[in-house]
């Protein structure tokens, strides 16, 4: 199967700061549930037994980016990788990812995930940060001037001079904590939250953010601009100006797989947003992209096809996201600069 990827020449700038990484995805056909005793979390010792192994391409920002280029826009990654990062740049730039922002650091591997998934799309990560750790020393100003920003898990120092470098440089940023929510306190993420347009998180990091921080969801939301929560198969809950919208979700053919649903929606908002939407329209285009990416296995593995998300985005909130007319992006350059194909 190949993609075929446009982007324009005037297409939105989006910064995504953000972890690259090699993703070891293992799929356990059953259920963790059943093999964690609650009242022996304290001392637990289990292994699971998973016939199927495969390793992709991942890392937030790789994810985003890739999304965000099949979208038409420019990304532009701001990450480190090691010495083995090679093919994760190469890639990235075959693809219509502007790879600028990256840091390759010799002495490093580039960060790795080993995922486990149970048949109930639970998962279960161990993270080696490698590189990423010094990508505080990527510096945005050479990036400059942006539509968008966002600040998506990446090493701690790095969220935190980015999103202060965005600021300075009054560049509007998401800010998606994710899996760094463990590196931050309550005072630390209330002065992300603060310096953001908007917040995005799934329910259960939601809960998280209101446990550090004390505050009640709707609070939180007061903090922002937006505040959207997916909820999986539920849909998402998107806070505008203190009003909550229930966005249900878009519908899938069959589930396979949900490592980098998360990042797929958050390119498709970052999109909508990036070209004029709002929230909710933009939260919207992302439920159609994380849809699209469930349906395939790993993070970066789903065609980004236009058409096909505008038809599906009809089926599921009634209008197109955009006029049949920009279902192919225009571009002002040749084929070799921004028409890519992969197989």
């Amino acid at each position: 199967m190949s993609s075929h990827w446009h982007t324009s020449w005037n297409a939105p700038r989006i910064l995504i700061s953000g972890s690259v990484a090699y993703d070891t995805i293992l799929v356990f056909e059953g259920h963790f549930k059943d093999h964690i005793l609650a009242d022996k979390v304290h001392m637990i010792n289990v292994a699971f037994l998973a016939p199927r192994l495969e390793r992709k391409y991942g890392g937030t920002a790789a994810n985003i980016a890739y999304s965000v280029a099949g979208l038409g826009a420019h990304p532009v990654v701001l990450a480190a990788v090691g010495r083995d990062g090679d093919d994760q740049i190469n890639r990235m730039k075959r693809i219509g990812v502007d790879v600028s922002g990256i840091m390759q650091i010799e002495d490093l591997w580039t960060a790795q995930a080993y995922i486990t998934t149970d048949l109930d799309d639970n998962q279960i990560t161990a993270f080696h940060p490698g590189a990423m750790d010094r990508a505080h020393e990527v510096r945005i100003a050479g990036h400059l001037p942006a539509t968008l920003g966002i600040i998506s898990p990446n090493g701690r120092q790095a969220m935190i001079d980015h999103a202060a470098s965005f600021r300075v440089n009054e560049v509007p940023f998401v800010f998606d904590p994710g899996q760094a929510l463990p590196m931050f306190d309550g005072d630390a993420l209330r002065g992300m939250m603060e310096g953001a347009v908007a917040v995005t998180v799934n329910d259960y990091e939601c809960g998280m953010i209101t446990q550090k921080t004390g505050l009640e969801e709707s609070e939180l939301a007061r903090l922002v601009n937006a505040l959207i929560v997916t909820r999986g198969g539920e849909g998402c809950t998107v806070w505008v100006d203190g009003e909550r919208h229930t966005i249900p979700a878009a519908a899938i053919s069959h589930a396979v797989d949900p490592t980098g649903c998360g990042d797929a929606f958050r390119a498709g908002m970052l999109y909508g947003r990036s070209t004029g939407k709002d929230w909710v329209e933009s939260a919207r285009l992302g439920s159609v992209l994380g849809a699209m990416k469930i349906e395939h296995s790993g993070a970066q593995s789903h065609v980004v096809d236009r058409k096909v998300i505008a038809e599906r985005h009809e089926a599921a909130y009634g209008e197109r996201p955009w006029p049949v007319s920009e279902d192919a992006v225009a571009t002002d350059l040749d084929d070799d600069h921004h028409h890519h194909q992969w197989t």
